[in-house]
Parts: structure tokens; sequence; C-alpha cells
């Protein structure tokens, strides 16, 4: 005598693995279509029969035999395809825009690259005591504290910062620096 899906649904909730193993058997292949008609590709009917597979054992918990096993599966196959496309949307969406955003990133660095280096080579062009100063200030010391490193007033760390600065935008007014 030939079990019933139903029975052995029944039967799998309870943990019978042979139970299981016949459900398997007997629904894969239907299964498989089922899912192929659900995402329209090979591949992704592949992932979504194997997914509903493997998570088959614990959803037969709330199997209750009031329905045929199949309309139960294709609810189950339906349910877990939904859940497939909304992640997919989700992943879709939170990556929506971090093409661009990558982009903007790297034209900042590239662009802060290339004002370090114009600075880096403009300070060669300051006198010393200017470029000793503006490297220190750049360097995040306070002006007092470069007034302390240099034996300089901080008013004098003060004149050469602004010194500094004429300097550099006379040289880069003459680069025609964007």
């Amino acid at each position: 005598m030939d079990t019933s899906s139903e029975n052995l649904a029944l039967a799998a909730s309870d943990g019978d693995a042979a139970a299981f193993s016949a459900l398997l058997e007997r629904h894969y292949d239907a299964l498989f279509r089922f899912c192929f008609r659900l995402t329209g590709a090979r591949d992704q009917a592949e992932d979504l029969t194997q997914d509903i597979c493997a998570a088959l054992p614990a959803k037969l918990a709330s199997f209750r035999g009031e329905a045929r096993f199949t309309t139960w599966l294709w609810r189950v196959a339906v349910n877990a395809a939904h859940d497939r496309r909304r992640r997919a949307t989700t992943r879709v969406r939170h990556a929506d825009g971090w093409g661009d955003w990558e982009k903007n990133r790297r034209a900042v660095i590239s662009e802060t690259a290339e004002a370090i280096d114009w600075l880096t080579q403009a300070m060669r062009a300051l006198p010393e005591d200017l470029r000793d100063t503006l490297a220190l200030v750049l360097d995040d010391t306070t002006h007092a504290e470069a007034a302390q490193i240099l034996n300089i007033s901080e008013g004098t760390v003060s004149w050469r910062i602004s010194e500094a600065k004429k300097h550099l935008r006379a040289l880069r007014a003459s680069e025609d620096w964007p």
C-alpha cells in the first residue's frame, strides 16, 4: 500500500528520516519545476529548490495535514520565492548609489592627493622660517605650541602663517591653479 504524501509529511514532522527522504524523492522534481516557473531561471530555481529542501524539516512542524501536502508545499515555495525577491530588492536598494559614491570618494581622494602634492612642492619655495611655522601648524600644532617649539612669540607664529598664505596664493595664481 502506498503511503500518502500527507502521512509521510506528518511522519517526517515527527522526525522520521525515511519518511522525509521518501517525501523529497516523490516531490523534488515537481518542486523544481514549480520553482523554475516562479523564478524563470534554472540557476535561481535550483537555489530556491535547495533552500526550500534545507528549510523543509523545520517547516514540516507547521504541516497539520488539513490540506494536501502539495498545496502546503507550493505555499512554502511561493513564500520562499517572495522572501528571495524581497532580499534581492533590498540588496539592490542598499547598493544603489554606492557606485556613484565610490567614484566621488575616489575623486575627492585624488583631488586631495593633488592638493597635498602641490602644497608640498610649493612649501619648498617658502623661506625656511615660514615653511617651518606652516609645517607645524599644518601638523595640528596650536600657535602657542608652535611658538614654544620655535622659540618665538605667538603673534609671530600668526604673522608667519599669514605671510605663508600670501606666498602660496601668489604662487597658485601664477600657475593658474583651479
